[in-house]
């Protein structure tokens, strides 16, 4: 890893089906982020193509019908001009950046996380763990890869992703030294204050087991589709390699710096359990 990484989370407001409008808003604040010093960006889940909200509250029928038709029109696949445009965002800023989209793989569809930099694709990270509400919409993705970038090794689990243990303990045996999540999640009462009390439990506990840093930020906005609603209230957090809080927010943008050195000492302390992993007794954790 980089001796010091100044990273962004950015809970950029987006809406479905207005893919330009949501890639305008987040060159605005790439933009920003980039000129006080960020060297990677994130964006929330589906920040760029706009999440579906998913809670029908008439005809549950006539609602996946449109869902699901709108859910193809507004995806794109890995090439396409989505794509395109966040390299571009990256190059013109001097940044890595991670946004997310709805992804067309030719006959099913995915929520899938991109990390662009130095103008190209560097990963794409689909989520793994559908919860019900979402499955009618996209496919569960495979393994999550933890690429190899200037700024250190970076990984992704995609917003439920985080809740399940599994998720971020696949990154951590690749060696991850970043992982990033991006949420959309609005639990009760439905403020970032709530998010953050939330999510920092499970955070923690997933950068703490795997020795890694954790940034996250969640999805902002009300959205509308198909005779559906939801208001998501945003929210940033970073997550240290021990598992302490080292920011979090309710505004848009949240700034940090993470240091290499303070990963070194994470894992070195008594209390990094990594190390005493045993996978040859966990077999039947698999069946």
């Amino acid at each position: 890893m980089k001796s010091q990484v100044k990273v962004a989370a950015i809970a950029v407001e987006s809406h479905p089906a207005r893919t330009e409008s949501n890639l305008q808003e987040i060159r605005r604040w790439a933009h920003r982020a980039a000129e006080q010093g960020a060297d990677l960006i994130l964006c929330p889940e589906l920040s760029v193509t706009g999440f579906v909200p998913n809670h029908p509250v008439g005809d549950h029928a006539q609602w996946l019908r449109e869902v699901l038709q709108g859910a193809w029109a507004m995806s794109e696949p890995l090439d396409g001009p989505a794509v395109r445009e966040l390299q571009g965002i990256s190059s013109e800023f001097g940044v890595f950046l991670a946004a997310g989209l709805l992804e067309n793989a030719g006959n099913v569809l995915y929520n899938t996380h991109v990390l662009v930099g130095e103008g190209r694709l560097y990963a794409r990270w689909r989520k793994m763990h559908i919860p019900m509400f979402e499955m009618p919409v996209y496919n569960g993705g495979g393994v999550p890869e933890v690429v190899d970038t200037p700024l250190g090794r970076i990984g992704a689990n995609i917003c439920f992703d985080a809740l399940l243990p599994e998720s971020t303990r696949l990154l951590g045996v690749q060696g991850c030294e970043i992982a990033l999540f991006p949420f959309a999640a609005d639990p009760a009462p439905g403020t970032a204050q709530a998010w953050s009390a939330w999510a920092r439990p499970v955070l923690q506990a997933r950068c703490a087991e795997n020795g890694l840093y954790g940034i996250a930020c969640n999805y902002r906005g009300q959205v509308a589709y198909a005779g559906a609603a939801q208001t998501f209230p945003g929210g940033t957090m970073v997550v240290g390699p021990s598992g302490a809080v080292l920011a979090e927010s309710a505004e848009p943008l949240l700034f940090t710096e993470l240091a290499a050195q303070s990963l070194l000492d994470a894992r070195a302390a008594f209390e990094y359990t990594f190390r005493f992993r045993r996978p040859e007794l966990y077999g039947s954790l698999a069946r």
